[in-house]
């Protein structure tokens, strides 16, 4: 028996810039990693690739310019109603800009206590304390400073609602600041909305189209095509984009499967073994001292080869040592699990065997082990060979 399991390592790769040959790049950091380093490479390794670099060498971006004048095109007024923004300067200011840009007034709708993601604007123990319902009650900006004052986020010491305000109005745009949980409350106001949120967009985007709004968008229906000859991303739109100057935006990437498969393919080819590659963005998992839900990426992989579709298919040892074998121990108890997962169903779903084991696609737990390897700063590691991932108890 082996006597280590998943190994994921950081791999170092030269500074990526528009144009860059990343299939190639990938490929010779990898199997030059492995060289130098002295370890090899195994069927079912997986080839992560952060997003960025993909992005990065597309040339996928847009400017300020680009958004705003995409905002004055699909919605045709003056005035609109952004609702349910994540609290961000990275992920949205540099949008909200854009989109002020494109207007001439905004309502702009605020979740509260939190945005979609976690981050607070108020804590819940603030909200009881005041007696606020945020299901059902609407709060003015006054009524929020009055009840509240003028809160910071905890790890950025940002004032987040003077923030955006300051952004709307730098643009030469009125704002007037709502905080509500429902969609439909911004048609008190306009009815012409863009809807902010990530993952809950569809379900907004129905409510309102069906409580009588006239014009619905969401980030994911701005720069879906190309204006101008800027970059665009067909799917997700602003979704998942990054701030990259003051005036330009990085988007989620375009192209990334054709990415995947080649740098399988190269690998093949020069190392003679069967990895899995992977596009990986934000992972998904909550930090519990500032409540941040870390998934702002419309998706963790948005891009990845077949190898890696589905969910984990596991048996729970802690279960099978504590249940059916609970009378041995030792080595017959060892090899009593490893019979048992050598041959497990090719289904387990709902068997009491796999209680306690993570229900989650496969895709999405490597991108958090991904994304928290590479890490968000100056580790200079964007792409992370993860070995030993399909292994289990009983491999040799």
């Amino acid at each position: 028996m082996r006597l280590t399991g998943v190994v994921s390592r950081g791999i170092r790769a030269p500074i990526i810039k528009e144009g860059d040959d990343l299939a190639k790049i990938v490929t010779e950091s990898v199997i030059n990693a492995s060289r130098e380093e002295g370890f090899a490479l195994h069927d079912k390794d997986v080839v992560a690739i952060t997003e960025s670099i993909v992005a990065r060498s597309e040339g996928n971006y847009v400017t300020v310019d680009d958004i705003a004048l995409d905002v004055k095109n699909k919605f045709k007024s003056d005035e609109i109603g952004l609702i349910f923004p994540i609290l961000s300067r990275n992920r949205f200011s540099i949008l909200l800009k854009g989109i002020a840009r494109g207007v001439k007034k905004i309502y702009l709708m605020l979740s509260y206590p939190s945005d979609e993601v976690g981050n607070h604007l108020v804590s819940l123990d603030d909200i009881d304390s005041k007696n606020v319902n945020p299901y059902s009650d609407v709060l003015t900006l006054e009524k929020y400073r009055e009840l509240f004052g003028y809160p910071v986020h905890e790890f950025t010491g940002i004032d987040y609602v003077e923030f955006y305000q300051e952004i709307i109005r730098a643009e030469n745009c009125e704002v007037e600041v709502i905080f509500a949980n429902n969609p439909r409350t911004i048609l008190n106001y306009t009815k012409n909305i863009l809807a902010a949120d990530i993952h809950t967009r569809f379900r907004t985007k129905r409510i309102l189209k069906e409580s009588g709004a006239s014009v619905v968008l969401g980030l994911d229906d701005l720069c879906n095509a190309s204006i101008n000859g800027s970059g665009y991303n067909s799917k997700y739109g602003l979704l998942g984009s990054n701030l990259a100057t003051g005036e330009k935006v990085k988007l989620f990437p375009e192209t990334g499967d054709e990415l995947v498969h080649k740098v399988q393919k190269n690998i093949k080819e020069i190392a003679n073994v069967d990895v899995e590659v992977m596009v990986y963005g934000d992972g998904a998992f909550k930090d519990p001292q500032g409540k941040i839900w870390e998934l702002a990426d419309p998706v963790v992989s948005p891009f990845h080869t077949e190898g890696l579709k589905g969910t984990p298919n596991e048996l729970k040892i802690k279960y099978l040592a504590d249940n059916e074998f609970k009378d041995l121990k030792g080595e017959a108890l060892n090899e009593a699990i490893r019979e048992k997962i050598n041959n497990k169903a090719a289904d387990l779903k709902g068997t009491n065997q796999t209680l306690g084991t993570t229900p989650r696609q496969i895709t999405d737990l490597l991108g958090s082990l991904c994304d928290l390897t590479s890490g968000s700063g100056d580790k200079g590691t964007p792409i992370i060979l993860v070995q030993g991932y399909f292994d289990n108890f009983s491999s040799k």
